[in-house]
């Protein structure tokens, strides 16, 4: 791709998608620019990453043929006021940002600035992300193909319809921290049964990572694979019987509930 991408942002998800970016070579390293308040932050990612990096918003819009917001949603308004000016003819903006809505970006940016909305969470660090996109323009089949294949270099990403963001918040933006708790309250277990910690934290980690591959690669339903590990009288069978006693499922679902309430709430 020898498109220009743009970060405005380089906090923890802005260098999670810079850095899987990259590592993908689909765009060299002087098309991928990017914006930080701090000399300390410009310095780390500049020497981490080998872009440019600058201290003037507008530069990055003025350059960028994709515009990535990558900042807090309270600031997007800040951040568009200050850009709206200088953003780059033909140029597509999209916000990371969680209850940012399409009808935002469509009041506050120029009229004939694309925009589109992407919802990716931070395991795109390690190639790993998950992203929804979604759009309520036309888009041509190359920029299309382009937003997605840019969010794809550092995981998967589907186009779904902005109605859904707020689920998707709560099932992959959110959900690796759900994640993380579960693989350390099984660690704190298996320390408890007397494995190290370090140890524990390698099979509780591995164990979550194989059952994830096993429900993409194998197409099979996750039911059905909990049911293949579950023996007649055996331990696991055990241990799914006191997670749905201790209400395992309905906690996980009450939470992302709540999770897409108070994402859906932030763009009211």
């Amino acid at each position: 791709m020898d498109k220009t991408i743009g970060f405005i942002g380089s906090g923890n998800m802005g260098q999670a998608m810079i850095n899987g970016l990259l590592k993908s070579g689909i765009v060299a390293n002087e098309n991928v620019i990017a914006s930080a308040k701090t000399e300390n932050t410009r310095k780390k990612v500049s020497e981490d990453y080998g872009i440019k990096v600058y201290s003037d918003n507008k530069e990055v819009a003025g350059l960028s043929d994709y515009l990535i917001l990558s900042v807090k949603p309270h600031k997007h308004m800040e951040v568009i006021q200050e850009i709206k000016g200088d953003i780059k003819n033909g140029a597509v903006v999209i916000t990371v940002g969680a209850g940012i809505t399409l009808d935002f970006l469509k009041r506050n940016l120029p009229e004939e600035t694309k925009y589109a909305k992407a919802i990716p969470n931070t395991p795109a660090m390690v190639g790993e992300g998950m992203t929804a996109v979604a759009f309520d323009q036309e888009f041509n089949k190359e920029q299309t193909a382009e937003i997605l294949e840019i969010f794809r270099t550092f995981g998967r990403a589907e186009i779904v319809d902005e109605a859904l963001m707020d689920g998707v918040t709560a099932v992959a933006g959110s959900s690796p921290a759900y994640v993380y708790m579960l693989i350390e309250a099984m660690a704190d277990a298996a320390v408890l049964q007397g494995i190290q910690r370090k140890q524990a934290y390698t099979f509780a980690a591995q164990a979550v990572l194989g059952s994830a591959k096993m429900v993409l690669e194998t197409g099979i339903h996750p039911g059905e694979l909990k049911d293949k590990v579950c023996s007649p009288g055996g331990t696991t069978i055990e241990a799914v019987t006191t997670l749905e006693k201790e209400g395992f499922r309905s906690a996980v679902m009450e939470a992302m509930k709540n999770c897409a309430d108070k994402s859906r709430n932030m763009s009211k």
